[in-house]
């Protein structure tokens, strides 16, 4: 609980990769989840450095919708989702699946280039989303 005595709870779910550092899949306060960063990892941690920036921007979004599931929300109550791409020439594919990965969803967005990510993967995507419980 924090000092007002709501609740803070550690979201998992085995259809996402087990952290590997000191933090937690998804935390729910307030009505709100805060979904850590994901990388294109698949739920066992293992990485494709070869797979195409298509194929990693999908397994960075899969991750994303089952830890929204697993807290009990989904794509249509994000609230802000910010995507880590490595190399601006990959905006224009990764705004065209996350349009048909998202749908009618307009969750307010950043994109943000960097020159690399953890483990050579060619994104990253973190976000804020509303409980479907408040």
């Amino acid at each position: 609980m924090d000092a007002d005595g709501a609740v803070i709870e550690s979201i998992s779910t085995k259809g996402a990769p087990t952290p590997k550092g000191h933090y937690s899949q998804a935390i729910r306060h307030g009505g709100l989840i805060y979904v850590s960063g994901q990388l294109p990892l698949s739920p066992d941690g293992t990485h494709k450095i070869d797979a195409n920036f298509e194929e990693q921007a999908k397994m960075a979004l899969d991750s994303l919708f089952a830890i929204l599931r697993a807290a009990n929300s989904d794509p249509q109550r994000l609230l802000k989702v910010t995507a880590y791409i490595v190399g601006i020439e990959n905006w224009p594919k990764f705004n065209a699946i996350y349009t048909a990965a998202l749908g009618d969803a307009r969750p307010a967005r950043s994109v943000v280039p960097v020159p690399e990510l953890h483990y050579g993967c060619l994104i990253e995507i973190d976000a804020i989303a509303a409980s479907n419980s408040d």
